[in-house]
């Protein structure tokens, strides 16, 4: 899973964050008034590497980082520019949750930028013609924000720290960077009850104690109830078990690692997890350390591999909707499991 953290610019997960249902740390739907500022246009947004003042509505808008595409596709809008995504993508480097609504949406498809080095290609950029660089959820440096804005290009930047924008905000400041608060309002009220209906149509998730766990080589994190992946799991009914709380070393508000010698107190009915593939998942599920945790013993273990893991690891406006039907029936599959 190391590839795949990296790949979409979560690599240290100890300073960054995490994937899946991942923002960071879970964040209210909105941005604060400090961070965004006025209704309409001309709007100022302010973010940790400076103002952003976008005069008119954008017409040309181009994305950088994780889930700004999908929030600016969700809201009905082709993008004119959006990052490769080298993992999940296909040989157009689009996942296919971003490509199915690149094609709902017809006309040009948006040019795909090199994330190879982790900067913004500016020459890339340059050429699609933008009117406005959306990456409030992304590691944009200073040199390429400043380069940008030195190009006459509105940048909407992340409003405190690097890859630490809840995923939430990420639509809200979508939507008022683009006049279409409403309608990203309305997008968040959905993608909630989306949630809703699914834990309406499981009842049997109510009270089950779930633990999100990934097995890394050589560390075993555990995602605390304030990374948003857990935050979903919850909202669908599950419960975190006290060892969440007993094995917290208070490394981190969104994670925490766990030794070997430690994992039979993982005293969770179920498992989540995630695997780059199936070969990958397999051999954790199988290995010593695996087979330390009571529910993997058990055969308790919901799992998503490969870009269904990516979409789970991380929810955009648009891998919540795409991941929640598999997740829930890898869930219920688990969840019987467990208590039969």
């Amino acid at each position: 899973m190391r590839r795949l953290r990296t790949a979409l610019g979560l690599a240290a997960i100890a300073g960054v964050t995490a994937l899946l249902l991942s923002g960071c740390a879970a964040g209210s739907a909105a941005p604060t008034s400090e961070s965004v500022s006025g209704d309409g246009f001309p709007v100022t947004i302010t973010s940790a590497l400076g103002d952003a003042t976008i005069e008119k509505k954008p017409e040309r808008i181009a994305t950088w980082g994780w889930g700004a595409a999908d929030a600016v596709l969700a809201l009905g809008i082709q993008p004119v520019a959006i990052p490769a995504d080298n993992y999940s993508g296909g040989d157009d480097k689009m996942p296919p949750w971003i490509a199915d609504a690149v094609d709902k949406l017809g006309g040009t498809k948006p040019a795909i930028l090199d994330i190879s080095s982790n900067d913004v290609p500016l020459e890339e950029l340059l050429k699609t013609n933008p009117d406005l660089l959306l990456a409030p959820y992304s590691g944009l440096t200073q040199k390429d924000y400043d380069a940008i804005t030195a190009a006459g290009i509105p940048v909407v930047a992340y409003p405190s720290a690097p890859w630490a924008t809840p995923w939430r905000e990420v639509i809200t400041i979508t939507g008022k960077a683009l006049g279409m608060s409403t309608q990203a309002a309305d997008l968040l009220t959905s993608l909630d009850a989306q949630v809703k209906d699914a834990a309406a149509a499981h009842p049997e998730f109510a009270g089950v104690t779930i633990a999100y766990v990934d097995d890394d080589v050589d560390t075993f994190y555990m995602y605390l109830p304030a990374d948003p992946r857990v935050e979903v799991l919850q909202d669908l009914g599950f419960v975190s078990p006290p060892s969440v709380t007993s094995l917290d070393k208070g490394e981190g508000t969104f994670y925490t690692t766990v030794s070997q010698e430690n994992l039979d107190k993982i005293d969770a009915q179920v498992i989540f997890t995630q695997g780059e593939d199936q070969k990958t998942l397999d051999e954790f599920l199988s290995s010593a350390r695996g087979q330390l945790i009571p529910a993997v013993k058990k055969g308790a273990v919901a799992a998503m591999v490969g870009a269904e893991n990516v979409a789970a690891v991380s929810p955009t406006a648009l891998t919540l909707p795409w991941a929640l039907p598999t997740i829930t029936q890898r869930l219920a599959a688990a969840v019987a499991v467990a208590k039969g």
